[in-house]
């Protein structure tokens, strides 16, 4: 806002999985973070921009082919990108009368590199 003065386009797009075998595996920290990076991310960021869109604006969630054909290994992942899909739909029927289009793209799978654990040593 400060350098260009409007927001025409937000794209949510955060997001991070890990495997898990069984449920009764996934502790309820991994639950907590999985869900506050991938939805609540797109909630919050959505909030605080929608004050700043207008007619013809546009909002894109990245959800994923796991939210409608599930996955055996992705159980925490595959709930947030079902939630995605839910929060689009609602916000597209909310919006719509401002004029403020809402979309998801599922893509299927898609190879994500790891980040080093020094990396992850040097953010904190």
């Amino acid at each position: 806002l400060e350098h260009f003065g409007k927001i025409n386009i937000v794209i949510n797009n955060a997001a991070e999985q890990y495997d898990w075998d069984d449920i009764t595996e996934i502790p309820d920290d991994q639950l907590l973070r999985t869900f506050q990076t991938n939805i609540f991310s797109h909630f919050y960021l959505t909030k605080s921009a929608l004050p700043h869109l207008s007619k013809g604006d546009t909002i894109i969630a990245t959800s994923s082919i796991n939210a409608f054909k599930g996955n055996d290994t992705l159980i925490d992942y595959t709930a947030t990108k079902g939630a995605i899909q839910g929060l689009v739909r609602s916000l597209a029927m909310s919006l719509m009368d401002r004029g403020i289009r809402v979309n998801a793209v599922a893509p299927g799978p898609v190879w994500t590199p790891l980040i080093p654990a020094s990396f992850e040593e040097e953010k904190v």
